[in-house]
């Protein structure tokens, strides 16, 4: 073996990736035991999973779809990890951006583009400045980020709530809002699929009408696109690595002339845009409004799981949240299939993250597999 192909070897035994792939290895294995403890056909459960995500055009466009909030909130968590901020408070800035979508796109009458930049710029600057009152806590009184996310959260999911009374804006006695306005949608194709002409046409077309009996929409592009501007922030910017380098070390980036204090704040503002344009993108395309939350729904939780899987990087953050949104979307199939509970596909992500959570027992397993190739 050459020694090039040694040594990239062991950089990939030795690389977040590696970990990464051992640890999802490591999660369907366990969760596998589980489901044969249960009394379920592991084999026979992950291949409903697989049918359930690749079966038919509208089930891989129902994953992106799942997929599309994931990886957003998954950006916004892993850019506060970069910069050395845990920001649990993705759930509450993604409540609030959805919160300013929905007003946006119901109360403003704008041309169909204009619209939906300003319910998007709108959500970003809400869900921004949501983000930044934990940052500037941090910065200006030492409080840390993890209990002021968490208490934002709720004081988010109760403004939300409270708007919904208003009888301007929500649909009294149903405990939703008025639908937005067509020209804020961002589905594709989202009025022509229903007129007659639409209609003929798909039905010639079987896969394309197939695809489009979900609510497909511009949000996975708009994810991709935060992904590379994420990754180009971090890495390719002045304030990129003047973040990073807080993150790293913020006494030395001090002594170099670096403002930890407003880098707490910028990075915090920035995680809450981030989060907050997915609950934009998921109203405007998805639910078209929004309604009263008995608890949370997630998307912000699931966000710091797949920012963990993702090694805090945008193009990790894709890939994780495409593995979550198909686990959640084809992980509920073993449940209509099977009689399986779907909470074994909640075990298996929680095993996944516990192991990315303990990359020093990967690499213990790697070098104990390693030795025993050796010898």
């Amino acid at each position: 073996m050459s020694r090039l192909s040694v040594s990239l070897k062991e950089k990939f035994l030795n690389g977040a990736l590696s970990i990464t792939l051992m640890s999802v290895l490591f999660g369907f294995l366990l969760g596998g035991i589980i489901m044969l403890l249960a009394g379920f056909n592991p084999l026979e459960a992950y291949w409903v999973i697989i049918k359930g995500i690749f079966s038919r055009p509208k089930y891989v466009s129902y994953v992106i779809i799942y997929s599309t909030p994931l990886i957003i909130t998954g950006l916004s968590v892993a850019f506060a990890l970069r910069t050395g901020l845990f920001n649990i408070g993705a759930e509450g800035q993604y409540i609030m951006g959805a919160l300013a979508a929905a007003a946006a796109g119901y109360y403003l009458k704008l041309p169909m583009v204009l619209h939906v930049l300003a319910a998007v710029g709108l959500a970003v600057l809400v869900a921004a400045f949501w983000g930044g009152l934990a940052g500037w806590f941090k910065a200006r009184f030492g409080v840390n980020e993890v209990i002021s996310t968490i208490m934002l959260n709720w004081t988010a999911l109760y403004i939300s709530n409270w708007a919904i009374t208003i009888e301007s804006f929500g649909r009294q006695g149903t405990g939703k809002t008025y639908a937005i306005q067509p020209s804020a949608h961002i589905d594709i194709v989202g009025q022509w699929k229903r007129t007659p002409e639409g209609i003929a046409f798909l039905r010639e077309h079987p896969m394309l009408w197939d695809i489009l009996k979900s609510p497909v929409n511009l949000g996975f592009i708009f994810a991709l696109l935060l992904a590379a501007l994420v990754w180009y922030i971090l890495n390719k910017t002045t304030l990129g690595y003047e973040l990073r380098a807080v993150g790293h070390n913020p006494q030395a980036a001090e002594a170099g002339g670096i403002s930890v204090q407003r880098s707490m704040v910028v990075s915090m503002l920035i995680a809450g845009g981030l989060a907050g344009a997915a609950g934009a993108f998921q109203v405007l395309g998805v639910s078209h409004r929004i309604a009263t939350l008995a608890i949370m729904e997630g998307y912000g939780f699931d966000g710091i799981a797949v920012s963990l899987i993702g090694n805090n990087s945008g193009p990790g953050c894709v890939f994780a949240g495409l593995l979550f949104g198909a686990l959640k979307y084809g992980g509920s199939k073993i449940q209509d299939v099977m009689g399986a509970p779907t909470e074994v596909i909640n075990i298996m992500i929680g095993i996944i993250i516990f192991f990315v959570a303990m990359p020093k027992l990967i690499r213990m397993i790697l070098a104990y597999r390693k030795r025993r190739e050796q010898s």
